[in-house]
């Protein structure tokens, strides 16, 4: 295949398919990044415990950043003033920012939604705010985001039928505001936001739409939020076909390396998630034996490295009992060197998604990978 088709000065270039499985290169105006592709969560223009040096070593092109949290704090008026988030936070790669819809509706307080947007109060002093489609797409634009999300309604689990058409429908209507309001650049995108819950006929009446309005990529919303795997599994099936097969796909919030596995095979080309973050802050280790809790006692005389397939800092440098050691004494260094490790892991597993799909072995990839885990502890996928 190895063809690039432009949108909006947006490239995407899709070299192999293997089953439904995708490999291929994002091409921004920030560098190219090889698909699948896992995005580090750098919620306030940082990923916790990481320098930006740390992040690049575990293999990571591009991060994550968050227009609601970064509109209340620095603000994106001084990030502008200041040069840009890829010049604050050391990161001259692509740059994805959630557009703040799924932060109003789980953290801020007193929300009101209405047609025009969203008024809240911010969950850290109180103070009153107003995100509109537009408001969105020009704070991402002060962010100097290489890539921007639509804004949206993620759509609660469960909702009724006429609950989540009515959502879908506001999130198209917004969708239309935020296309209308983004100013096209070389190598910068927009990404809509397919919504519809666990209807499938709402899920493609939203992805047809969306397609019309002739995004740079597209995002799958509105999953990992306790529908389970094998719901999110049945949506993808039913979503990914509907895309546009010359546009990437983002499958938001998600998740285990399992949900990573399983969506990949249905046509997933990038994911972003806090769990390997969040875990490394507290002792959990994702490896390819399974999931490890590093508190516990068994491994307090373990020699061992953590995981012997890594090359991470942790695992070629410090033994299990080590990290153990850090966790039991609550040092900081127990967290830095377990979020590396978590993010070095997730990036090998996408490298060695891509290497199988251009091989033509993916299938065989994800039966040696699950066979390696056994019956390891897995942990639940969130967003």
């Amino acid at each position: 295949m190895d063809r690039i088709v432009p949108g909006a000065d947006f490239g995407f270039a899709l070299h192999a398919t293997n089953g439904s499985a995708r490999a291929g290169t994002l091409i921004t105006a920030h560098g190219e990044v090889p698909t699948p592709t896992f995005m580090a969560v750098g919620t306030a223009g940082t990923v916790k415990a990481m320098t930006a040096d740390a992040v690049r070593e575990t293999g990571a092109k591009i991060v994550l950043g968050n227009t609601y949290h970064l509109m209340l704090r620095p603000t994106a008026e001084r990030v502008a003033r200041l040069g840009g988030l890829h010049k604050m936070m050391d990161w001259p790669g692509p740059i994805l920012t959630d557009s703040g819809g799924f932060q109003v509706m789980s953290l801020a307080k007193l929300r009101k939604m209405d047609e025009a947007g969203v008024t809240f109060r911010s969950h850290i002093d109180g103070t009153a705010h107003h995100l509109s489609p537009e408001r969105s797409t020009e704070i991402q634009y002060l962010l100097d985001a290489t890539i921007s999300m639509v804004l949206d309604e993620c759509t609660p689990h469960p909702a009724s039928r006429d609950e989540a058409s009515k959502s879908m429908q506001l999130t198209t209507r917004w969708a239309s505001r935020s296309r209308q309001a983004f100013a096209p650049r070389q190598g910068y995108g927009q990404f809509g936001i397919v919504q519809g819950s666990t209807y499938e006929d709402l899920r493609a009446e939203s992805a047809a739409a969306l397609t019309e309005l002739n995004f740079e990529g597209y995002a799958i919303g509105g999953l990992a939020v306790g529908e389970g795997q094998e719901m999110m599994f049945a949506m993808l099936d039913i979503t990914c076909p509907l895309l546009p097969a010359q546009k990437p796909r983002y499958l938001m919030g998600v998740g285990t390396p399992d949900d990573l596995l399983g969506s990949i095979a249905r046509g997933v080309d990038m994911f972003d998630c806090v769990m390997p973050t969040r875990a490394g802050r507290t002792a959990r280790a994702y490896t390819s034996a399974g999931v490890f809790n590093l508190r516990n006692a068994k491994f307090t005389d373990d020699a061992a490295p953590l995981d012997e397939n890594c090359s991470c800092l942790a695992c070629i440098r410090h033994s299990r009992a080590y990290l153990h050691h850090l966790f039991r004494c609550e040092e900081m260094l127990g967290p830095m060197l377990l979020t590396q490790h978590n993010l070095t892991y997730y990036q090998s597993l996408m490298q060695g998604a891509r290497t199988a799909i251009l091989a033509g072995s993916y299938g065989d990839y994800c039966a040696h990978i699950r066979a390696r885990w056994g019956d390891a502890p897995r942990l639940l996928s969130g967003r």
